[in-house]
């Protein structure tokens, strides 16, 4: 047995390399070892820890579950105030805020820390000694319930601090949120065991942490990033807030990669504006942007006021969620037959989009929600996500409202609609004899990820369809010039246009022929390693099932729509046809017996500007078999590095990962095997 202090120093390294990558995995979303080898590491503390008991401590990485449920949760008075911040609802207003800023400071220009809101809620972190020793809720500002045994669960909450230089006691404040995927995740699991969802984000983070079952809180996806400060021994820790930030995220935390310092209020507007395009790409949600007076010898000058700070002002985007009434209950055939139904509604502006329809999933959904025709219904729109509807409003439901009832029969064609093993999902049988699955399959042939036609938009492959001149993708490349110029909206220059997009798009990748062709569960990943798998089409026309699981990313249903999609006549008729109208790509040589390809087995990172499209460059190493990853691990075997590489480029030089710039990747691309 261990002598017990060679037990406490190998615990005390343990505890340093595990909070080092906790640290670099949830805060910097940069892991610095495979999973396997990180359980290995916690596992090992695990065991000393119960070997050692006294060795154990309320900041060890395992103690981040394990407390009992508890009765309630005590009142905690802050030091100082949790404030909340005056909000500005349109440019006037923050144009207001500016002018009486710099009015207060005596200057003509201020130097703001910009970043967004995120929609969460407000926790308060209290470390003593490097240590968190408390975490509290803002409450009413004066007073919080202290939720210390919850938001020791949120991994990327630090429970000792990394470095030595920090102050002691330190109070951090932050916003603890749900990622948009971990909500679709918690929400998703609800619906399977039958039970109701979190209306949206910020209710599913406050419901997790307060739970009285630290256990329950651990389960759920909640994540943390500061803000700012409370109380801080000696004072500033530098002498603006965004420094400030700075120095926090080399602690432990996690801080805003959106972060920036603007000039003025010129530079909060355009700040503004460009987190406003950027929002629907942001993991998370935000309900604004926070402008806060850089300088904190400032912010004292400017003071506060009852519940607000002067020197701070949250900018706010309009409303995502608002209530209208349900007109109609639509059905909507898609490309692989699903019948989807859509809520149609009373006009209604949300986060100034006007939303006349929502999806309702399933007629599962429409049961569970009770939603009647007639009925007000609360309706949320999420970035680019189609709005859905989120619930009715009981207490304004009319005497008048009906009942809705799925037919049996698809709503396009006539056709038997079938219900699917799950039960959830309902498909029309007509297949390419529905003209909605016609148009919606032409469609997914020409987009951008697929055959990429130029012009070949919507209400053009509606016109191909109504009229009988396209019936398969195939009949795209025998339509003539003078067909297209006379269908509406087109002339003969929009005509050429198009006919010399479907010539341009006649050379593509096997990858992308095989996601253009819709094949039922194929998306872009699962295409490119059939793709890299099967570099010759028949081989993998010729599959069985058994053989299609071996490829990654293919299980026993990916399996059996592919070797069932290539089983019918009329889809390889359609292929066929598509070969002699001149689609080609460029293959390598081989069957699926000669698996000699250069990169095989190798897996590669991209980082920074390439000279070409990185879909082009993946889709190349993957005919040369090679695995194109997003994260650098022990197992990279290379790192291609374009311009302006960043963090990726560092750890690949830590790891001692081979770096390639675009001369190396081109000897790569040539099939040589190295670089």
């Amino acid at each position: 047995m261990m002598p017990l202090q060679d037990a406490a120093a190998r615990v005390a390294e343990l505890r340093r390399q595990i909070e080092l990558h906790n640290y670099h995995y949830y805060v910097l979303d940069d892991p610095l070892l495979p999973d396997s080898e990180y359980d290995r590491l916690l596992r090992e503390l695990k065991a000393l820890e119960d070997r050692y008991p006294a060795l154990v401590t309320g900041d060890s990485p395992t103690q981040r579950v394990g407390a009992k449920p508890r009765e309630g949760f005590a009142e905690v008075t802050h030091k100082l105030p949790m404030l909340s911040l005056d909000n500005a609802f349109d440019d006037r207003e923050l144009i207001e805020f500016d002018r009486r800023t710099r009015e207060r400071l005596g200057r003509a220009t201020v130097i703001y820390a910009a970043e967004p809101k995120l929609d969460g809620l407000a926790i308060s972190l209290r470390y003593e000694g490097g240590i968190l020793i408390q975490a509290a809720t803002r409450g009413d500002g004066q007073q919080g319930e202290d939720v210390t045994g919850n938001v020791r669960t949120i991994a990327s909450v630090p429970l000792r601090l990394l470095g030595d230089d920090w102050p002691t006691p330190l109070e951090v404040r932050g916003e603890v949120y749900m990622t948009t995927r971990g909500f679709e995740q918690i929400n998703g699991d609800a619906a399977r065991r039958g039970e109701k969802g979190f209306a949206n984000p910020r209710n599913a983070a406050a419901g997790s942490l307060r739970q009285l079952d630290p256990t329950i809180t651990a389960r759920r996806p909640l994540e943390f990033s500061c803000y700012g400060l409370g109380d801080v021994a000696g004072g500033d820790l530098a002498p603006t807030h965004s420094a400030s930030l700075r120095r926090l995220g080399g602690w432990g935390f996690r801080v805003s990669r959106e972060l920036a310092q603007v000039s003025g209020v010129e530079g909060c507007l355009a700040y503004f504006r460009a987190i406003s395009e950027k929002r629907n790409r942001l993991p998370y949600e935000i309900d604004g942007v926070v402008f806060k007076v850089d300088d904190l010898a400032q912010q004292r000058q400017m003071g506060f006021v009852s519940r607000a700070p002067r020197w701070a002002i949250a900018r706010k985007f309009p409303a995502h969620e608002e209530i209208t009434r349900l007109l109609a209950i639509d059905l909507q055939v898609g490309r692989t037959g699903a019948v989807t139904p859509v809520a149609r509604l009373e006009p209604v502006s949300i986060a100034g989009v006007t939303v006349t329809n929502a999806t309702l999933h399933n007629e599962d959904e429409i049961l569970r929600k009770d939603l009647r025709i007639g009925d007000s219904v609360i309706v949320r729109r999420a970035g680019d996500v189609i709005p859905q509807v989120m619930g009715v409003v009981l207490e304004r439901r009319p005497a008048c409202t009906q009942v809705f009832q799925m037919p049996n029969h698809c709503p396009e064609c006539g056709s038997d609609l079938v219900k699917e093993t799950d039960g959830a999902i309902l498909r029309c049988s007509g297949g390419l004899y529905c003209p909605a699955q016609r148009k919606r399959s032409i469609r997914h042939f020409a987009s951008r990820r697929g055959m990429d036609i130029e012009g070949l938009g919507d209400k053009i492959v509606e016109q191909l369809v109504d009229k009988g001149i396209v019936l398969t993708p195939a009949d795209l490349f025998r339509v003539t010039r003078d067909a297209l110029a006379a269908l509406d909206r087109m002339g003969e220059k929009s005509a050429n246009n198009l006919c010399q997009a479907l010539e341009r798009s006649k050379h593509t990748t096997l990858a992308r022929f095989l996601y253009a062709l819709g094949i039922r569960e194929v998306g872009e990943a699962t295409a490119r390693a059939l793709a890299s798998h099967y570099p010759n089409l028949t081989d993998l026309q010729e599959a069985d099932e058994t053989e299609l699981m071996r490829i990654p990313d293919v299980g026993p249903v990916v399996a059996e729509h592919i070797h069932a999609f290539f089983r019918q006549p009329h889809n390889l008729e359609v292929i066929e046809s598509l070969r002699q109208s001149g689609i080609h790509w460029d293959s390598i040589t081989g069957s699926k017996q000669e698996r000699g390809r250069p990169l095989a087995g190798k897996t590669l990172v991209l980082t920074g500007t390439l000279s070409q499209p990185r879909e082009t460059v993946k889709e190349r190493l993957a005919l040369l078999g090679a695995r194109v990853t997003g994260t650098v691990s022990s197992k990279t075997d290379f790192l291609v590095a374009g311009e302006a590489a960043g963090s990726k480029l560092d750890k690949a030089r830590v790891l001692g990962v081979t770096i390639l710039d675009e001369q190396g990747l081109e000897s790569l691309l040539a099939g040589n095997g190295d670089a």
